[in-house]
């Protein structure tokens, strides 16, 4: 089956639209704290929430191997419009209630995650249909778009720090919309969908995440990674007000998110010479040094402070592609999509923990003491990652 030449490029704008909505509180929430007198600890909770209805979402469309069973594309289309209208709604309950709204935001934000599990890990299913032979490459660009669309409502915030805060959030239900019909246009269905219709659950191929030792190596890599990786992008924000206030922040907090692609994209690239595992060790361990590093960089020049903070923007998701890549090679063929949710699954449910733990740790302590123990996700990964670094 050829490929063409468009399907990667269409892919990779529906990823970076249609994932837009997973930060957009995080962007507005100083003018909701200013507003409403949240806690400083609330953008964690509210954050959790998109994760905790992500992972439900994940769970669910495993257990019910949705992206085998159906047209990946048309799961992707109704999850980017059921996602727009969650963040429409969420906005909307705000302005009607007010102060009074945390509950109502928390429940439309989470409903907002459990339906961009049929976002980013149907995209990384639909790739695998695509390009079964360059799937590393192919996920390094496409994490790239989901690192780009998680940073997009700072970016959004940076250009319009007068404008009202809801605007922020019918831009990016608006992106998620145009990326849900950019996949039915842009991107045909394979023909080798059909031999999977009508697939079920296959609880011996989910299995795999530990019964296989080469799935088991990629996974466990992987959740190492997610111990860190929201996180640090939870608390970015927290370590430019060090420096930063306003516009200004905001545009910090997107470039230092944003640079992530880069991790991706580059790291895609050097797949064919150096292979998935290797990229993704040195990305991993690379981002575990910025954590220990961090105690020193926080009070080093404004250079250093920068480069520091750059170099860990772009490790710290750039190997995410790689583990995905390792996991979709060595899954069993018929469950590839499932097996990856429900990797995503328990990936996002390590990503809570992290989160809560540290935002709240970050309320009483300085960041220099909380910040180095943030390695030990990267440390774990690359002692599981392991037996795909040695030569079998």
């Amino acid at each position: 089956m050829t490929t063409p030449s468009r399907v990667l490029p269409a892919l990779v704008l529906a990823q970076l639209a249609g994932t837009s909505p997973w930060f957009a509180v995080n962007a507005v929430m100083p003018d909701l704290q200013q507003a409403y007198g949240w806690p400083a600890a609330a953008v964690g909770t509210l954050t959790s929430a998109v994760q905790g209805g992500f992972i439900v979402g994940t769970l669910v469309f495993a257990l019910l191997a949705i992206a085998d069973r159906f047209s990946a594309r048309r799961v992707f289309l109704l999850c980017a419009l059921a996602s727009a209208g969650c963040t429409l709604a969420a906005a909307a309950s705000v302005q009607a209630l007010g102060a009074q709204s945390f509950a109502a935001l928390w429940g439309w934000r989470a409903a907002t995650g459990f339906f961009l599990a049929g976002i980013y890990p149907v995209g990384m299913k639909i790739a695998s249909q695509w390009f079964p032979q360059g799937l590393g490459p192919a996920l390094g660009l496409l994490v790239a778009a989901l690192v780009l669309g998680t940073a997009s409502p700072h970016a959004l915030r940076a250009l319009g720090a007068t404008w009202p805060w809801a605007w922020v959030f019918t831009g990016v239900a608006a992106a998620s919309v145009a990326g849900g019909l950019l996949v039915i246009a842009g991107i045909p269905e394979p023909a080798a969908r059909a031999r999977g219709q009508g697939a079920g659950v296959h609880l011996r191929d989910l299995a795999s995440l530990w019964t296989d030792r080469r799935v088991r190596a990629s996974v466990f890599g992987y959740f190492g990674h997610m111990w860190e990786l929201y996180t640090v992008m939870v608390l970015v924000p927290a370590i430019l007000a060090t420096r930063l206030a306003g516009a200004a922040l905001s545009a910090g907090a997107f470039l230092v998110i944003a640079v992530g692609a880069i991790g991706c994209a580059g790291g895609g690239a050097l797949v064919r010479r150096y292979g998935s595992a290797r990229v993704a060790g040195v990305q991993l361990g690379a981002s575990g040094l910025c954590c220990l590093l961090a105690p020193l960089m926080l009070r080093a020049p404004d250079g250093l402070f920068w480069a520091w903070l750059l170099v860990w923007g772009i490790t710290v998701a750039g190997d995410s592609p790689q583990f995905s890549a390792l996991t979709a090679a060595n899954a069993p063929r018929q469950s590839v999509g499932s097996v990856l949710t429900l990797t995503n699954c328990l990936g996002f449910g390590i990503s809570i923990v992290s989160i809560q733990l540290f935002s709240a740790w970050a309320q009483v302590a300085p960041l220099g003491q909380v910040l180095p123990w943030l390695a030990i996700g990267p440390l774990l990964g690359l002692l599981m990652l392991r037996p795909l670094l040695r030569p079998d």
